[in-house]
């Protein structure tokens, strides 16, 4: 009974390898893209426990050959954000002008999550330039003001009881600040120019798109129109942009990997680590949907998640030196002629296409 049970097991782990690969916006087919590292220890197990427990012959066959081609696949998608790979984005010298540095602290606060204090603490431990929250409603802009109003004196907040609102606090200037609704008239986005201290200007995008969930969307066709369609913008805008939120999509997905390339933009995370945000509550569930990307013209100083606070995300933390001297140094994604008509075509549909949950 032993042998075929674990040969079973190899053969749907990789089955459910090759089902991510179908392209299809289905929400039942796009959430084996999320885990993939787990998929990846599971199969390397089942690997493991096929030559230590099977005797040669046919069900440790299939066991190997589905636990190797289930490996080999899942480490091309999430070699990039170990250690073992170069990183995309370089890391600042530390003779950079401090006045063109930006800190920047994320947080998915969870709604009905009442534990502010903990991420008012944290607040005022690292003292980011920017702060911008996640499902954020009226009670949370009613916690976060007395404590955040004097120092971040410049805020676009945009308080919703549908686990979309977000609230922008920010010690530097914002200017031409709009809130905008992309895709969904519930889903909003804010758009902003932050002046840094050298006086230098720097575009945010602030989203966090609906995922493709049982209970939110039958389909990832409105969190992908959304993404893409802040990359064609930062594509056809050339200017040094950061890009920041919840994206619900995981950093090797294959609409996150479009958007890099269909904006340029650079992962911070890729030859540093996962950064995995999302469950902060079960910790063999975790990948990484809370991100921060950058346009070439930026280095990295420093990146770490935080500590939970009550929500099931962990707060993500980045600095980064605007750099634009350095840009030549880092490599830029490019997105092919196709793609780009792949993302016109996209975010055409997700404008038109209501969904049905």
């Amino acid at each position: 009974m032993l042998p075929p049970l674990i040969a079973s097991l190899a053969l749907i782990l990789l089955a459910a390898t090759l089902v991510a690969r179908i392209p299809l916006r289905w929400w039942w087919i796009r959430c084996f893209e999320f885990p993939r590292v787990q998929m990846a220890i599971l199969a390397l197990i089942c690997g493991l426990a096929g030559l230590v427990l099977l005797d040669a012959g046919i069900w440790r066959s299939i066991t190997w050959v589905s636990a190797l081609i289930t490996v080999g696949l899942q480490c091309r998608y999430i070699l990039p954000w170990t250690r073992l790979w170069r990183v995309q984005v370089n890391k600042t010298e530390k003779d950079a002008p401090k006045d063109q540095y930006i800190t920047l602290l994320i947080a998915n606060v969870l709604m009905p999550n009442r534990q502010a204090d903990g991420l008012i603490n944290m607040i005022n431990q690292h003292q980011p330039d920017i702060v911008l929250t996640l499902e954020s409603d009226q009670w949370w802009q009613d916690q976060l003001d007395p404590h955040l109003d004097e120092t971040w004196c410049y805020s676009t907040k945009v308080p919703l009881d549908n686990l979309y609102g977000m609230h922008l606090y920010s010690r530097l200037p914002l200017e031409n600040t709009s809130v905008k609704w992309l895709i969904q008239d519930d889903i909003p986005s804010i758009h902003t120019q932050v002046t840094l201290e050298s006086g230098d200007h720097i575009r945010l995008y602030a989203v966090h798109p609906r995922p493709p969930a049982p209970a939110e969307s039958e389909k990832s066709l409105w969190r992908d129109a959304e993404l893409l369609w802040v990359g064609q913008e930062v594509h056809e805008k050339p200017q040094p942009t950061l890009v920041a939120g919840d994206l619900n999509d995981v950093a090797w997905s294959t609409t996150t990997r479009l958007f890099c390339r269909v904006s340029g933009m650079l992962d911070p995370r890729r030859g540093r680590g996962m950064f995995s945000t999302f469950h902060a509550k079960n910790p063999l569930l975790r990948w990484p949907l809370d991100h921060i990307f950058v346009t070439h013209h930026f280095t990295l100083s420093n990146m770490q998640r935080l500590e939970a606070f009550g929500s099931d995300h962990f707060p993500i933390l980045a600095t980064f030196c605007y750099r634009p001297d350095r840009q030549d140094e880092q490599a830029t994604p490019e997105a092919s002629s196709e793609e780009h008509e792949e993302a016109r075509e996209t975010i055409q549909e997700g404008k038109t296409e209501k969904q049905e949950t």
